[in-house]
């Protein structure tokens, strides 16, 4: 193990994010300057040598990559980083984003963290990775020989990204399509600069460009190039689409101009960090401004709408406020549902729980001005008003960020004829092929909405399926069947 006494002699230290008046005033990573991992050096290997070296090691049941953790830790504490980066790689294509918007459900599963602080498992990682590509330790890995197969990934965000990958190191020529201008899905059009500057995306396509991946942004597939088309041009398809169709609010007032879904906002402030627009054409500023939903996506809205100087900022949460510590029913080393804060949080603005919208409030002129919620509680299993609850609250601009139903059921998946499952999710089978014979499925347009964790994993492990289906053989890691997986966190 590391050091032997470290659980007992340190305490836990995690990153120090910049002070809040400093980064409202810019889109830059919540941290310093010199990066997150930088930031960290100077305390990480002591964090890293609080790691017990368990025998049996829950964090790897908490990580869906099943990242090495306990020895990588070890190698952080001992200094050598670049066999810390191999251990990391081995299991995980991209611990620069992970380690930056991966909510860390290996941390609750530790050991230490039974009558302790977990370890900061997370904050090891993107130490490793940052260090990694400072000290040039990252470099392409192109194939020793090509093997004439050839293979479409739809979708560039990390579960297509991962895939390809892996698919191009094998040998196969690997072309992936994306429908936005620029690759990377919602790491590069969704996810905050705040969250993780780009530099870091390119930095990462960057290198795949290297080792051979083809990368084709603002294709529509499905519209552009049919899915016939394609079916004709590649020997195996993998979708990779994610679950972009998001869950609406039907609720009286909600035609009215001024009410957005998340991401019908979120990607102009991307647009803006890349130079494209000086202003974006939907903004907070100087708004009174209301978020539907209390996940990630409307931490992101938070976020967003305190850079764009709005007058107040209201979250909304249907459910009740989670408890700050580890709630009985959820015993170690499950991933409890606690109050987390995000640190566009710490920025400011309200969160208000156990309300529903009930209308929108029309200003005469076709425009929001208000919105009526009521509280609510749970009655014998279901949410139900509260009486004499009912109030108004000023809403110049609403976000819905309620999250997602599944994927899109536009031209692509209607022109390749694929099945759906029970959820309204590509249907797949054990080797994450869909329908079609082919035609595979990776992330969340198979799995539903979930973490950026699952989405790297499920494109490995779609990958090591793809090069079988091809060859006859992988020596890609062996996929855990889509049915072995659970479908939370």
């Amino acid at each position: 193990m590391a050091d032997p006494r470290g659980f007992l002699t340190t305490g836990r230290e995690v990153a120090k994010r910049r002070p809040v008046e400093e980064r409202l005033n810019d889109w830059h990573e919540v941290y310093p300057e010199e990066g997150l991992g930088r930031a960290l050096l100077p305390i990480i290997t002591k964090q890293a040598g609080r790691c017990m070296d368990c025998g049996i090691p829950f964090c790897h049941s908490g990580c869906p990559l099943g990242n090495l953790i306990p020895e990588w830790n070890d190698l952080v504490w001992r200094g050598d980083w670049r066999e810390a980066i191999e251990r990391l790689h081995a299991t995980n294509n991209f611990p620069e984003f992970t380690g930056r918007l991966c909510p860390a459900p290996c941390e609750p599963a530790c050991v230490l963290g039974i009558n302790q602080e977990p370890v900061t498992i997370k904050n090891v990682e993107v130490s490793i990775i940052d260090r990694a590509w400072s000290d040039g330790l990252v470099t392409p890995q192109p194939p020793d020989r090509l093997s004439a197969k050839t293979v479409a990934v739809i979708g560039s965000g990390p579960a297509g990204l991962a895939a390809a990958q892996q698919l191009t190191r094998v040998g196969h020529t690997v072309a992936v399509y994306e429908r936005a201008d620029r690759i990377g899905g919602l790491l590069r059009y969704g996810i905050p600069e705040f969250k993780m500057e780009k530099r870091y995306l390119d930095r990462r396509l960057r290198q795949m460009k290297q080792e051979g991946t083809k990368f084709r942004p603002g294709v529509n597939v499905g519209v552009d190039i049919t899915a016939e088309q394609l079916q004709a041009k590649y020997d195996a398809i993998v979708i990779a689409v994610g679950a972009t169709a998001w869950r609406d609010l039907p609720v009286p007032g909600r035609e009215l101009n001024g009410i957005y879904q998340a991401m019908e906002y979120l990607p102009w402030g991307n647009k803006v960090c890349e130079g494209d627009l000086e202003q974006p054409p939907i903004t907070a500023e100087g708004k009174h401004v209301v978020i539907i939903g209390g996940g990630d996506t409307g931490a992101d809205c938070l976020g967003t709408a305190h850079r764009q100087k709005a007058l107040s900022v209201t979250q909304l949460e249907i459910l009740p406020q989670p408890p700050e510590a580890r709630p009985e029913n959820q015993p170690w080393p499950t991933y409890p549902m606690i109050l987390r804060t995000a640190s566009a949080h710490e920025e400011g603005g309200e969160r208000v729980y156990s309300v529903s919208t009930k209308r929108f409030v029309d200003d005469g002129n076709g425009n929001v001005q208000a919105l009526v919620l009521s509280e609510v509680q749970f009655v014998d299993g279901k949410l139900e008003e509260v009486p004499g609850t009912e109030r108004e609250i000023p809403a110049d601009i609403v976000f819905l960020a309620m999250g997602f139903v599944g994927p899109e059921k536009g031209e692509l998946l209607t022109g390749l004829g694929v099945e759906y499952d029970e959820r309204g999710n590509v249907r797949r089978d054990e080797d994450y092929m869909s329908s079609v014979d082919g035609v595979f499925v990776a992330g969340d347009a198979g799995r539903g909405q979930s973490l950026i964790v699952w989405a790297i994993a499920e494109g490995r492990a779609c990958a090591a399926a793809v090069d079988r289906f091809l060859t006859g053989s992988t020596n890609l890691p062996a996929p855990i069947p889509p049915s072995a997986r659970p479908l939370v966190v």
